[in-house]
């Protein structure tokens, strides 16, 4: 199962008693669009002087708050590394490998120099290959090119242990719609995925490129038509799969699996399989594709895999598909962007380490605790308060909630990265190959043995979050912990629509469609009583029913049951925040004390926070790339998807029947 990563804002709530005396509202007037009107398009009114700001560069497909401040946040994180890049340090230290990757990483008159050189021992690796027999260990050995995946995870069903886990892999498309839907638009994206394969085959110097292309998608589109949906993969039940090797063997008889763990380099008794039809398909075209197809796509895997360690010409060539196509791209980031991409992908805690000494107060972490704390009692309340479960189940999901662990800032333990080298006098892309390779060294470390509970799934200076179902944990990183999601001079009606929200929904989660399958350990154990999961799935019903209404570009329409788990979050978190708000002693001295300021209500104001956190421009190939791949709604529907759900908005705003989005009482989402 995959993890439930979540790009929400979250931050250090200050008291009253600590913030400063002077306060403002937060809500910055040049955000607004005055000319809108709030009942008819709350986005609108909310965000789009921030979209008339703040529009789309050549660079980008999609621009709005979380990807301003990670703008910032990467500013800083280069600035940290260039210190280091510029001077010399000892062979093997951290610094010089932070430095030299980078050093790497910008140098691309090296790399058009070297050519396709640094692939050339790979490709020809693939071209010896004679032998059918001999797949399962060179899959098994290979780094670049595989038709599924392998992991170390938690086992879904002992949380306490960790598992190997199988997942479907093999086509670069990532999503099986973009194989087989046949309307214009994806069809069009289809063609043109043909016609970059065949120019990237015609780049690394391959003969017939235009049928080794028709190859990759004949073999992709194979692999995907057995694939998961996007819908299937958020099912913890149809993606665990417990076996034996031995009914592994039984499964997919097609690879030796006891020569394929060998070349793995590991030994174990046991696995989950994610997703059973795509694994057997995969071993069928072992057995029935002429080898010839297969190593055209173990090829391609190759080639493609490594656009962005090769020559200008190659990364161009895969971004004119990748950025422009799929996304709407006009230009490629910055060189320097996307060095500082490589070194916190490769050495992500390192480079944390210098960013949290520099950017994160150890103040902060105390901060933020009380927040959550604050929202944990909250959701505690409603979940008390709830008219349509049963006081068994109550009890069971109180548990769950108390027992959340949170994790804010940094980890208290700081990953070793002395057995990964890093050498300047090799080439970029054989020094992201060794880097692959301690990855998956560092994953495979893992199996069998009890799981990790202080190991962190993202950087300190990552501007993001997550909840984590297997270990029921929250974890808000460093990096998205500052303006301007907190606003420190801000009241507390600000805050707690803006960062409030946003944790309410972290601890939604763990009650989502996909979290309230995991108990307070973290194993997928089914604590509810079947009353109590009928009336929950009724009701997240009305909340797929309403987003599978929602046009989000002309005759293509949002999917409910994708985006539900999101959905139910941010419902979740504006409940557990408003309520959190008005019960505050420190916040009810605030209403008191600031009631209309700059126009609005603190009620209003609160609303209009949590619109911000999603303001932002996106262009058409994205709404539809997003779409397809994207649990998350869209910006403008996180908010006027969202709010007509909210009682709390109409009172604020006072939302009349007349209004467009209004939507009647007993027709409206009721959850948590």
């Amino acid at each position: 199962m995959r993890k439930i990563l979540i790009p929400l804002a979250a931050i250090m709530l200050m008291t009253t008693a600590c913030t400063p005396k002077k306060q403002t509202t937060g809500i910055d007037p040049a955000n607004l669009d005055t000319t809108a009107v709030p009942q008819n398009d709350f986005y609108q009114f909310a965000c789009g002087g921030w979209m008339a700001n703040n529009p789309l560069t050549p660079e980008y497909s999609r621009f709005g708050s979380f990807d301003k401040l990670g703008l910032t946040n990467l500013e800083q994180v280069n600035g940290l590394i260039q210190d280091l890049a510029a001077k010399q340090h000892k062979q093997g230290s951290v610094e010089q490998k932070i430095g030299d990757l980078y050093n790497l990483a910008m140098d691309t008159t090296r790399r058009n120099r070297e050519g396709i050189a640094p692939v050339q021992k790979t490709l020809d690796e693939i071209a010896s290959i004679t032998n059918r027999e001999d797949l399962s260990r060179i899959l098994g050995a290979a780094m670049d090119y595989q038709l599924w995946a392998m992991y170390v995870d938690a086992d879904a069903m002992n949380s306490s242990m960790n598992i190997l886990n199988e997942y479907q892999a093999g086509f670069a498309l990532g999503e099986k719609e973009y194989y087989l839907d046949t309307d214009e638009q994806t069809t069009a994206i289809r063609n043109a995925y043909v016609a970059y394969v065949e120019k990237l085959f015609g780049l690394f110097g391959f003969d017939n490129a235009a049928d080794r292309a028709q190859t990759v998608l004949r073999m992709e589109t194979r692999l995907a038509q057995a694939a998961y949906s996007n819908v299937e993969l958020r099912d913890p039940q149809k993606n665990y799969n417990k076996m034996s090797l031995e009914e592994l063997q039984t499964l997919v008889p097609q690879v030796d699996w006891n020569v394929y763990f060998e070349a793995l380099g590991i030994t174990l008794d046991s696995l989950s399989v994610g997703q059973i039809p795509h694994l057997q398909e995969a071993g069928k075209m072992l057995a029935e594709e002429p080898l010839e197809d297969l190593k055209t796509l173990f090829t391609w895997q190759v080639i493609d895999g490594a656009t962005g360690c090769l020559t200008d010409e190659i990364y161009q060539a895969s971004f004119d598909f990748y950025g422009k196509v799929l996304s709407g791209r006009e230009e490629p980031s910055p060189l320097w962007k996307r060095a500082v991409g490589i070194v916190n992908g490769t050495l992500g805690e390192a480079v944390g380490q210098m960013y949290v000494k520099k950017y994160f107060p150890e103040e902060n972490k105390e901060r933020m605790l009380a927040l959550v704390h604050n929202l944990q009692k909250a959701l505690g309340i409603r979940i008390g308060n709830l008219t349509w479960m049963s006081d068994e189940t109550k009890a069971k999901a109180i548990e769950k909630l108390n027992a959340i662990t949170i994790k804010i800032g940094y980890p208290d333990e700081w990953r070793d990265y002395s057995k990964l080298d890093i050498n300047a006098e090799d080439t970029y892309y054989a020094n992201i190959r060794r880097a692959a390779k301690f990855e998956q060294e560092y994953s495979l470390s893992y199996l069998g043995k009890p799981v990790d509970k202080k190991k962190w799934y993202m950087t300190p200076q990552t501007v993001n979050a997550y909840y984590n179902p297997s270990s029921n944990e929250i974890c808000f990183p460093a990096g998205i912990l500052q303006f301007p999601f907190f606003d420190m001079s801000a009241d507390d009606a600000f805050n707690y629509g803006a960062i409030g929200v946003v944790i309410g929904h972290e601890m939604t989660h763990g009650f989502d469609d996909q979290g309230s399958q995991f108990d307070k350990n973290g194993n997928m154990i089914d604590w509810w009583t079947a009353e109590d999961k009928a009336a929950f799935q009724a009701r997240t019903k009305v909340m797929e029913e309403a987003f599978n209404k929602i046009e989000v570009a002309p005759g293509v329409h949002a999917n409910g049951a994708f985006t539900l788990g999101e959905n139910i979050a941010d419902h979740g978190g504006l409940q557990v925040a408003y309520l959190a708000f008005t019960l505050n002693e420190e916040a009810k001295a605030e209403k008191d004390r600031l009631q209309t300021r700059d126009g609005f209500t603190p009620a209003q104001r609160f609303f209009l926070a949590y619109a911000n956190v999603w303001a932002g421009n996106i262009r058409p190939e994205e709404i539809l790339n997003r779409t397809k791949s994207d649990p998350h709604s869209l910006g403008r529907w996180r908010v006027n998807g969202a709010l007509p759900q909210i009682n709390a908005w109409y009172e604020a705003w006072g939302v009349t029947p007349e209004s467009p989005m209004y939507i009647a009482p007993e027709d409206r989402v009721s959850i948590w």
